[in-house]
């Protein structure tokens, strides 16, 4: 069917984050303002972490890759996004969507095991700190994030290759700002329910063990700091968890309502709010959440506007 399908050259009709043919300018300067902002954040996150000394432990090394991996998610969406609110009805190739789809998957899971890594970097601090070091070596740092890629991309790959393989009609309106996995489901024209199987049980490995992961750090997490004793010791534990909590909470949050839930409660227009959450408004938010609440990262932005090496560590 894949190949039929390359043959026959399928075409798709974008239609945007709003429903009809009307152009949104105020949408487009918002969306773009927060797309620029994104990639500010974030790119100013990757560089810092990257070239101030002070920020060389695993905390930072994963954050630089999540911040990463957020400019290239918001890069694969939100430029199709912007140019369907000037002209909604975007017309996108059959390779074209499937590249978009195959990459937003990869990026997607990745910044899930990413956060996994994050939480059980803090578990280890906070859980022990001793031995943290010896715990947190680069090579096993570099290991969880070599892995993250890995398992996202051969997931993204399988996912990508199931869904393709389908017959889709020849010219097909698609009612998202990008071509999302249910949307292209639900435009098959042929029988989907060996994909739907198959992708329903992968998808929930690959999100519900990111998830059973960070669940177990921060119960250790818990566990660890009710056994401290002074209420100075509990919040200093606290603050460290809090601002990667509330990012996890954000993503994994939007990403459960969309796709895990019953076919027959499916909503476009839910569909598409819900996917802003995740894939624009949290990977934005995240360099300001982590950077807003560490004083190490203030530090550092501090000092590289400023001209000023990092403090010698002694």
């Amino acid at each position: 069917m894949a190949l039929a399908n390359l043959t026959s050259s399928p075409e798709f009709l974008l239609l945007g984050l709003m429903d009809g043919r009307d152009p949104h300018p105020l949408l487009f300067l918002l969306f773009l303002s927060v797309y620029l902002l994104n990639t500010l954040g974030n790119l100013s996150m990757v560089v810092v972490v990257r070239s101030d000394a002070a920020l060389r432990s695993p905390m930072y090394f994963f954050l630089g890759h999540l911040s990463l991996v957020d400019i290239c998610f918001t890069t694969v969406t939100v430029p199709r996004l912007l140019a369907c609110l000037l002209r909604p009805g975007q017309a996108v190739s059959f390779q074209g969507c499937f590249a978009q789809m195959y990459f937003f998957v990869a990026l997607g899971i990745t910044e899930s095991y990413l956060l996994a890594a994050m939480s059980y970097d803090r578990a280890v601090a906070v859980c022990r700190p001793l031995h943290y070091g010896a715990v947190m070596t680069p090579w096993r740092c570099g290991a969880l994030v070599g892995a993250s890629w890995a398992v996202a991309h051969l997931h993204s790959l399988l996912h990508t290759l199931l869904i393709s393989a389908l017959s889709y009609p020849r010219s097909a309106p698609v009612r998202h700002f990008f071509c999302d996995m249910t949307v292209m489901l639900s435009l098959a024209t042929s029988d989907t329910s060996a994909a739907e199987s198959t992708i329903f049980s992968e998808g929930l490995a690959v999100v519900l063990t990111p998830l059973l992961l960070v669940s177990l750090s921060y119960a250790r997490i818990l566990v660890a700091v009710l056994a401290v004793r002074s209420t100075g010791g509990r919040r200093r534990a606290f603050s460290t968890c809090g601002a990667h909590l509330v990012v996890v909470s954000l993503f994994f949050g939007s990403v459960l309502s969309v796709y895990f839930r019953p076919s027959s409660a499916y909503s476009a227009r839910y569909d598409r709010l819900a996917s802003v959450v995740y894939a624009v408004v949290t990977p934005t938010l995240n360099p300001f959440i982590y950077s807003l609440r560490n004083r190490e990262v203030k530090g550092a932005l501090k000092r590289g506007l400023g001209g000023r090496a990092a403090p010698q560590v002694t």
